[in-house]
């Protein structure tokens, strides 16, 4: 028989949000699949949409990953047309990131996947609750530097 009392992390906060968000992401990637696209490339195509266009070094700052992940990233996502490399016209031996027309189809698909996903998670709540649970992971992710205000 479970000890009641005993203390673990399963009540805090901190274990609840991971585990639902690991379910969640794995949901996603479910969902990404059938367009042939995982997390990291929506996150890609996010920040070329939010910010523009940007030299790799700039999108690998903004995903906060390695700058070898987003050349990856985007040898892929340049191989199935949805983003297009440009030289810089003030440095030459940049590269910068542009969307295209492709890139936005497929953003757009992978949004509308996120959005069904936030419907079924938060089914259980009412639409002030939602907007409330919204609200709140903003400022916490942005307290907590997980999230730049500016995108």
């Amino acid at each position: 028989m479970a000890k009641r009392s005993a203390r673990t992390p399963v009540g805090t906060v901190s274990f609840r949000l991971g585990v639902l968000g690991a379910g969640q992401e794995a949901r996603y990637a479910e969902r990404l699949a059938d367009l042939e696209l995982k997390p990291k490339h929506v996150a890609l195509l996010s920040a070329l949409r939010i910010k523009g266009a940007e030299s790799q070094l700039e999108v690998a700052a903004v995903m906060r990953v390695a700058p070898s992940l987003v050349v990856l990233l985007a040898d892929q996502l340049e191989a199935r047309g949805a983003i297009e490399r440009v030289r810089d016209p003030s440095d030459r031996r940049r590269q910068r990131l542009h969307l295209t027309e492709e890139g936005v189809r497929l953003l757009d698909a992978a949004t509308a996947a996120a959005a069904a996903l936030d419907e079924e998670l938060t089914a259980p709540l009412d639409a002030a609750d939602r907007a409330a649970l919204a609200r709140i992971l903003e400022r916490l992710a942005i307290a907590n530097d997980l999230l730049a205000e500016d995108i």
